[in-house]
């Protein structure tokens, strides 16, 4: 059986070393897009050095650890990389993540979900520091075709539909090099490069890293809700929904609540198209 989910999840966590630094935090926040206007004070914060705080969602490439690549070598799992959807993504912050850092990357198989015709991994990684733990991340993996061996379901990952209309709405344009640039942050799948690659997996070209729409859509829930502070985030996830073209544009639908903001993204262009659906960020 290629998932063999009780060996996968009592398998043994893995621990590596990593290590990030300023430039690595600004090569991020230009990769979603940050520094326009580039003299904008609410941007210097996401750019200048001497300013810099670091988006939350920064633990998804922090040391260039690709958590989920990692994940799908784990004891018991042998899987068809072809058959691979990253399904969700959610990150719980323990305390603010430091402009650089040195930190201890633990990873595991948490859970495997039987969802008849898919399995669902739940790939988390726990990384911690001398002062402590920083964030706690998991990636929710959908496999085709590795249902179906009579497991547990695993918990719904949808959400009620916010109610009413949206407190704000917002546009933000992802520019034509965009994944180019947000592929140098250590996801160096040819899929969002390659118009050759990108049309061997069935697309006209090249689409945007999921985790680079992840990382805007948080932006622009800080910015425009949590009054820039990245240090009010508690927690971020998201189920993503559809794909992203570079030089779309994406539209966030943001709902405020008690102590959360829900949001939906869309594609403009492709008549608001679903792109990311689940999403909440949980502040403070």
């Amino acid at each position: 059986m290629p998932i063999d989910a009780e060996k996968a999840v009592a398998a043994e966590p893995r621990s590596t070393e990593i290590a990030w630094d300023h430039k690595d935090v600004q090569l991020y926040h230009l990769g979603l897009g940050a520094g326009l206007p580039a003299t904008d004070p609410d941007e210097l914060r996401y750019t200048l050095e001497s300013r810099l705080h670091v988006l939350p969602s920064f633990a998804t490439v922090a040391g260039a650890g690709m958590g989920v690549v990692g994940g799908l070598s784990a004891p018991g799992i042998e899987v068809d990389l072809a058959a691979v959807l990253h399904g969700g993504q959610s990150i719980t912050l323990h305390r603010p993540i430091p402009v650089g850092g040195k930190a201890v990357n633990t990873s595991k198989v948490a859970a495997v979900y039987d969802k008849g015709k898919a399995a669902i991994l739940v790939l988390r990684s726990e990384v911690a520091d001398d002062e402590g733990p920083l964030w706690t991340s998991d990636a929710q993996i959908f496999v085709r075709g590795e249902g179906g061996f009579g497991g547990d379901r695993g918990p719904s990952a949808r959400l009620p539909a916010p109610e009413g209309d949206p407190d704000l709405v917002v546009e933000r344009p992802v520019r034509e090099d965009q994944a180019l640039l947000y592929r140098l942050s250590g996801d160096w799948n040819p899929l969002h490069a390659d118009p050759e690659f990108a049309a061997l997996a069935g697309f006209d070209r090249p689409i945007l890293h999921g985790l680079c729409t992840y990382g805007m859509t948080l932006k622009a829930i800080v910015d425009t809700q949590l009054g820039g502070d990245v240090s009010r985030v508690g927690g971020y996830g998201t189920r993503f929904a559809g794909v992203v073209f570079p030089g779309e544009t994406l539209r966030v639908r943001m709902w405020r609540g008690e102590g959360r903001v829900q949001a939906t993204v869309t594609a403009v262009e492709r008549d608001d198209a679903p792109v990311l659906a689940d999403t909440v960020v949980a502040h403070v």
